[in-house]
């Protein structure tokens, strides 16, 4: 396996994930067409855009690590090894096709060593909020306003507060919320469910719908270097590398 200096790959990363970013908002503030995959899911030239730009970055920066990509199909049939990266270069696609104002869509590029997300990387271009960590160096986030380490927060007096999918929820979630008494839940899209939990924002958060390891790396990643824990419902390790590269539903939380 590949030692990696893991401060000097974050740096790189940020830099790679803001470039795909800029792709992402030329085409955000222009007009543009919508293709579907066959699953149904939407995909537009910004995903394909931001996906060239970090592939391409990626091979130079790091090569000899495969990658695993959304939208690089082919790479969907490589062989799991000890580490890989997992990448989703638009995560939130139907929130980015909203143009509603929140900007609940990510660039996601996440590392996994022995089946675990070690490093990771999550842009919010819309927002300009980057959220990055490792399990060597901690998490932080960067925005116009502050550079600040993130951490977990203990629940509040009030009681705990959950996020969930904006377009993906369903019963099970709800009825996971109500069994586990929870009643405040902010809805989002994309990774950064995982980001608002690692900086103390939000405490934990259910997912019982289908997702792909590229849609939760790199926020597990910056979740666990903040303090947190993504497990199955069960309470087993939620981990990488699975057939198909296809999760199961997990449990996101901070001292929940």
């Amino acid at each position: 396996m590949k030692t990696i200096e893991y401060p000097q790959l974050l740096d790189e990363l940020k830099l790679v994930a803001r470039d795909a970013g800029r792709e992402i908002m030329k085409i955000y503030e222009s007009s543009f067409d919508v293709n579907y995959k066959d699953d149904g899911s939407p995909v537009t030239l910004a995903d394909k855009a931001a996906d060239k730009v970090i592939l391409s970055r990626l091979k130079n920066i790091i090569p000899n690590i495969p990658i695993v990509s959304e939208e690089n199909s082919s790479s969907h049939d490589l062989d799991v090894s000890n580490q890989f990266f997992l990448i989703d270069p638009l995560d939130g696609t139907k929130e980015f096709l909203k143009k509603d104002g929140l900007g609940s869509f990510t660039v996601n590029i996440g590392l996994i060593e022995n089946g675990i997300p070690t490093l990771g990387v999550v842009f919010a271009p819309a927002l300009n909020r980057m959220f990055f960590g490792s399990t060597l160096t901690g998490a932080f986030e960067e925005s116009d306003v502050d550079f600040k380490e993130i951490k977990i927060r203990a629940v509040p007096s009030s009681g705990p507060v959950a996020v969930a999918s904006v377009s993906h929820r369903d019963e099970s979630t709800d009825q996971w919320l109500t069994s586990n008494n929870v009643r405040e839940t902010i809805s989002i899209g994309s990774s950064l469910k995982f980001c608002l939990v690692a900086c103390g924002e939000a405490d934990v958060y259910p997912r019982f719908g289908p997702t792909m390891e590229w849609d939760t790396a790199a926020g597990d990643a910056v979740l666990r270097a903040a303090g947190g824990t993504v497990l199955l419902p069960n309470n087993q390790p939620f981990n990488y590398g699975k057939k198909s590269y296809r999760n199961s539903a997990f449990i996101a939380h901070g001292e929940f």
